[in-house]
């Protein structure tokens, strides 16, 4: 089983995650991403690598960075040690520095048990799947041991914090004065450093989620547990909520009232203001076949194209590189402005959506009434042959004719987990009872279709 997944490697700290896997990961990366014109160039001009290492509070993420930042600098990289900081910040910071590559120490939005190592490139960008493989098989070979002066030094990277938040409120094109916002920090990496940039955005601020013990991360708060926002915002009397991840790549929302405002319509408000400044490349959107049906009803209605990619943030970057578009994203609150970062950044995506709201005067619910959501509902199927979904016919038939009964009102998508062991049955429909009825009929027909057989 390869050890990199969809977004670096992950597993349970100290369990599959050790600090001798990370140590020998670190030293293996520093061999194949010290090779290149550029890492050449550095060794001539008698520069050593430099690599920047970053975690979320999670109690494991001290070991782990320690094994990590010890790999580089046992095999000659100079490590600047970031601390505790959102990912995007350690993705910007690698770029701003002009590093060789760097590493994140974090989960994501996983329990606090878990950890995972991302590596980044130079640039702050994601390694593709073919540089992955080269490191995992780099593992098994020989590591860079240079001796004496030539050993790399690990120094903290004191001013990592203050150049991200200059960064951040440099890209917002208007203040957020008279905006109160809740955030919510998931007890996570944004902790420190969200509250304090919306603050000096101009925005009236009131936290919660934001007092890590090491333990606490994702624990009922941030992006994927939004009521405890959603309370909070309500009686606050706020006019917005922002939730986080553990590791600030996500941004969802609530207006004044409570209501979600999810990835989809977070993406179609910033889509259309983009637009209408000359800035969105292309009048085009990157989504994912996830994205809910109203988002392309609703980009169609102003001009903009959406282009489709897999589901995963990685394929939404991979597509916006190619073309150089602007703005991509997921529902899950994944959301990539590339004039301004190189991945997810729940601080910025949050930031452009409030000033948007103080630019034109507006509530985020009337913002987000540009989109008006169809019912969703996904059906996970498990205990069947995955692996058939694109190749028995019956089932595409069947597919097929729940696509012609929904006709333009709704939208059928039918994928293989690439996470968990089963099947994904997703239907959408201008009606909640039309939608689940259809996804619990289909879902009998997957499992009846891929049962797994017997031996």
């Amino acid at each position: 089983m390869p050890l990199f997944g969809t977004d670096g490697v992950r597993g349970l700290a100290n369990g599959p995650l050790t600090a001798d896997l990370a140590l020998s990961l670190a030293q293996a990366t520093a061999v194949v991403l010290g090779q290149g014109r550029s890492a050449e160039a550095r060794k001539a001009a008698g520069r050593r690598l430099t690599a920047v290492v970053a975690r979320d509070p999670r109690i494991s993420g001290h070991f782990l960075s320690a094994a990590v930042e010890a790999g580089l600098a046992s095999s000659g990289v100079d490590v600047l040690d970031a601390g505790t900081l959102p990912t995007p910040a350690a993705a910007f910071l690698i770029a701003d520095i002009d590093a060789d590559f760097g590493v994140m120490i974090s989960a994501s939005h996983n329990p606090a048990p878990d950890n995972g190592i991302k590596i980044f490139a130079r640039g702050g960008v994601k390694l593709p799947d073919i540089v992955e493989e080269r490191i995992e098989a780099a593992m098994a070979g020989p590591k860079l041991q240079p001796t004496g002066g030539d050993v790399g030094r690990i120094s903290r990277f004191a001013d990592a914090e203050d150049r991200y938040v200059v960064h951040l409120l440099s890209s917002i094109p208007n203040r957020l004065d008279g905006i109160h916002v809740v955030l919510d920090c998931a007890h996570g990496a944004a902790s420190g450093v969200s509250p304090e940039t919306f603050r000096d955005a101009g925005a009236r601020v009131t936290v919660i989620g934001a007092d890590p013990d090491g333990m606490n991360i994702n624990d009922g708060v941030g992006s994927t547990h939004l009521d405890k926002l959603a309370a909070a915002v309500v009686a606050a009397g706020a006019d917005v909520g922002i939730a986080h991840d553990g590791d600030a790549d996500r941004c969802l929302a609530v207006d004044a009232a409570g209501n979600i405002v999810d990835g989809d319509q977070i993406m179609a408000i910033l889509a259309v203001s983009m637009k209408e400044r000359g800035r969105l490349k292309d009048d085009t959107l990157v989504a994912t076949v996830m994205s809910n049906l109203g988002l392309h009803r609703a980009m169609a209605a102003n001009g903009i194209r959406v282009e489709q990619t897999a589901v995963g943030d990685r394929y939404v970057l991979e597509r916006m590189n190619e073309a150089g578009y602007s703005l991509g994203g997921e529902q899950s609150g994944h959301v990539i402005m590339s004039e301004y970062a190189t991945t997810g950044d729940g601080l910025l995506t949050g930031l452009h959506l409030l000033a948007e709201m103080a630019r034109q005067g507006k509530t985020l619910a009337e913002l987000a009434s540009i989109m008006t959501v169809y019912p969703q509902v996904l059906v996970n199927v498990r205990g069947v042959d995955r692996s058939r979904v694109q190749t028995d016919e019956p089932l595409a038939d069947a597919v097929a004719a729940v696509a012609a009964e929904l006709g333009d009102s709704g939208r059928v998508l039918l994928r293989a987990s690439g996470t968990e062991p089963l099947v994904r049955v997703m239907v959408e429909a201008s009606d909640a009872a039309v939608a689940q009825d259809t996804a619990d009929r289909l879902a009998e027909v997957v499992r009846d279709r891929l049962a797994l057989q017997s031996a």
